[in-house]
């Protein structure tokens, strides 16, 4: 057994939903969490383990003593693949066939030498925990990693449908223009467009998979102890003050990359999340380039395009004369190897470099970039934020719709890609590297990079205070009510 003063520390066990935007924020949360004194259990997919190992070496997941990895089997058949497995087969099957791992998991842990589990603390879209947490009368925290405007929406899907809304009727629907219909009643968001609600009910049938679990999540998620949300109050006070009235208590505990930044221990520092292997001559490569010079490209982990996407967003970037740093997955290309036309990698060669994975939030943060190219998902949108860098948004899936929208119309730090064409690419990239736009959306981005980092900072930021009081008033909360 350990000693008396290790099997009294509180015990957190961390589950992410397994896909890469989730794997990061839970991370950086378990850290915190363990600068504060937990004892953290950080669960992964057996699938996802491997890709850590893998990308990150053998050892690279011993964590520390009182900072362990499990894992439990995602019930998909076994795979070697190094990409993102399919959303909505690995949603199906967390659902139905994890619950069962994670109690005897539970179980195993307060059988061994760790401190017994005191609380858990679970991706939203992973709330099949909550049975077990009630099991154990511990409290059990949800951490939706969507912006506020995001998860709020999906907390909109069952009145959508009582509306007659979604699903679609029939699927002319996504392009005859019924998208662009706008509702002003979800609370906390002005008005919207149906286009900028996640895109899962762009469905017609109402049986889909998507659609089913998240209504089923959404409805769970009542029963949380409390709910995070990695963002700030200032960047999202509306949405998160209308879904504190609909909810149990939301602590908005973000952005989670600049509170991190409070953890010194080298060893807890060293434990990394990316399910690619990182490749840092980016950033050498980035030293050698002008402040305020370069357009950093990346899609995220799951964004797929088609080939002719690929190479139009090839000639505009080459097009616009600018210097660029693009980060193509080995399976950005739906179905096929991303290949660039050759003329392009002769013309761009002096001025371009191309990469599998980089470190984002090191690039982001780097001096030389000036614009970014993204699809939008909230990790790489506050980023973004946070690195004071204006984006050029092309949202692919999930809510990045309407994080695009607030980016553009809300907040003022982003230009939307209407249609992937070269020409549209290499007018938005001049625009918001030399234009009049690009200034005011570069002065905007420095106003919520500053909001930003008052919010994580101690002893009064926002932030800083709402995990502070979550902490106390939650996790560390001895009584459930059973």
């Amino acid at each position: 057994m350990g000693s008396s003063e290790t099997m009294n520390k509180p015990h957190a066990v961390c589950i992410p939903y397994p896909a890469q935007g989730h794997l990061n924020p839970m991370l950086k949360l378990a850290k915190l969490l363990h600068l504060k004194g937990f004892h953290i259990t950080f669960v992964n997919t057996e699938y996802n383990h491997k890709r850590l190992l893998k990308a990150r070496g053998p050892d690279s997941l011993k964590g520390l003593s009182s900072f362990r990895f499990q894992t439990i089997p995602d019930g998909l058949p076994e795979s070697d693949l190094d990409a993102t497995q399919d959303i909505p087969s690995l949603c199906d099957s967390t659902r139905r066939t994890c619950l069962p791992h994670f109690r005897n998991l539970l179980s195993k842990i307060n059988h061994s030498d760790a401190p017994p589990v005191s609380c858990i603390v679970s991706d939203g879209a992973m709330s099949f925990t909550l049975d077990a947490a009630e099991e154990l009368g511990v409290p059990a925290v949800l951490f939706w990693t969507p912006s506020a405007c995001g998860t709020m929406c999906y907390f909109q899907y069952q009145k959508l449908i009582e509306k007659g809304l979604a699903p679609l009727k029939d699927s002319s629907y996504v392009t005859n223009g019924y998208l662009e219909t706008t509702i002003n009643w979800i609370p906390g968001i002005k008005e919207i467009r149906l286009k900028d609600i996640p895109n899962f009910i762009w469905t017609t049938n109402l049986d889909d998979i998507m659609l089913d679990y998240l209504l089923a999540e959404t409805k769970r998620a009542e029963r949380a102890s409390a709910i995070i949300l990695n963002t700030f109050d200032a960047l999202e006070h509306d949405v998160l003050e209308a879904l504190s009235s609909i909810l149990p208590p939301i602590y908005s505990i973000g952005p989670l990359n600049l509170l991190v930044e409070d953890v010194d221990d080298k060893d807890l520092k060293a434990i990394g999340s990316n399910l690619w292997k990182e490749e840092f001559e980016c950033v050498e490569w980035l030293d050698t380039k002008e402040p305020n010079s370069v357009v950093y490209v990346n899609f995220g982990s799951i964004t797929v395009m088609t080939g002719e996407q690929l190479v139009e967003f090839a000639w505009g970037l080459a097009n616009s004369n600018k210097s660029f740093l693009w980060i193509i997955r080995p399976d950005l290309v739906a179905g096929e190897n991303a290949v660039l036309p050759p003329e392009f990698l002769k013309q761009t060669k002096n001025r371009s470099m191309l990469s599998s994975w980089c470190p984002q939030e090191q690039v982001l943060s780097h001096p030389a970039i000036r614009v970014f190219l993204t699809h939008n998902g909230w990790n790489s949108t506050l980023e973004s934020v946070c690195g004071g860098v204006p984006m050029i948004c092309w949202p692919f899936f999930a809510e990045q719709q309407i994080n695009c929208t607030f980016c553009c119309k809300e907040w003022g730090i982003g230009l939307e890609i209407e249609d992937v064409k070269r020409d549209n690419i290499e007018n938005l990239v001049g625009e918001l590297m030399d234009g009049k736009k690009g200034k005011e959306m570069k002065d905007n981005v420095l106003q919520w990079q500053k909001l930003a980092k008052n919010a994580a900072s101690g002893p009064d930021g926002s932030s800083f205070l709402n995990l502070d009081n979550m902490v106390r008033d939650v996790l560390l909360h001895k009584t459930v009510k059973k």
